[in-house]
């Protein structure tokens, strides 16, 4: 049976990115995404519902992040739904996250929350593969190649 593994959100970042690296150089950055929606509740109003996701940025990808955006700014992601499962004092747990493979940032200068400088109105996209265990369908470095 085949399969299929692929996320688009658009949304604001809900804190300012911090770059880190694996001890092997490749960067990393782990940022939160708010993504809002509109609907009806029972009584026929409108509510606004929030949804925070967990995203993992890598390579130059998390670099270009890191240089250009800061909490608040908008941002398209493309990527794919990763289960991360560990144990916590013989607990087990389990994260849904979004390993994001591409990077289209949104809004123009003076808008959208970004102070980093997104340049006039245009929307730079950046697209960088996870590394190669990523990649190849395994999981991600070890936990203590990851600096989060």
């Amino acid at each position: 049976m085949a399969s299929f593994n692929r996320v688009i959100l658009v949304g604001n970042l809900t804190r300012d990115v911090e770059l880190k690296y694996t001890q092997g150089g490749t960067a990393v950055t782990e940022v939160g995404l708010a993504v809002n929606d509109r609907k009806k509740n029972q009584s026929g109003e409108w509510v606004e519902e929030t949804t925070f996701i967990d995203v993992t940025l890598w390579a130059r990808t998390a670099e270009v992040a890191s240089e250009y955006l800061s909490k608040g700014s908008p941002i398209l992601i493309e990527g794919r739904l990763r289960l991360d499962s560990w144990e916590t004092d013989g607990q087990k747990r389990s994260k849904l996250r979004v390993t994001g493979e591409r990077m289209q940032m949104l809004g123009g200068r003076g808008g959208g929350g970004s102070s980093k400088g997104n340049s006039g109105g245009n929307q730079d996209q950046y697209s960088q593969p996870a590394p190669a265990a990523e990649s190849a369908g395994q999981s991600a470095p070890p936990d203590d190649e990851i600096p989060f």
